[in-house]
């Protein structure tokens, strides 16, 4: 499952044409620190993911691998 973590943080990156600067800038982190959490060299923040959740406007069980449903929850309980 952690394979999966890392894996969603970099599809989510490349699918939207971000780079690692880029995310690491919108982290305020160096670009270096944000390839460790892609490559899953380190465990990515909760605080991270949430930021990163509100970015690409998925839910963090979704960045997590707890569900293959990318919409965040208020939009999934609409629908």
């Amino acid at each position: 499952m952690i394979d999966l973590v890392f894996q969603r943080i970099q599809d989510l990156r490349i699918d939207r044409d971000k780079t690692q600067e880029e995310i690491g800038e919108l982290l305020d982190l160096h670009r270096e620190v944000y390839g460790r959490y892609e490559r899953g060299n380190v465990e990515i923040p909760v605080w991270a993911v949430l930021k990163l959740a509100d970015y690409y406007d998925v839910s963090t069980d979704y960045i997590l691998g707890r569900t293959d449903d990318p919409k965040p929850y208020a939009q999934a309980r609409r629908k």
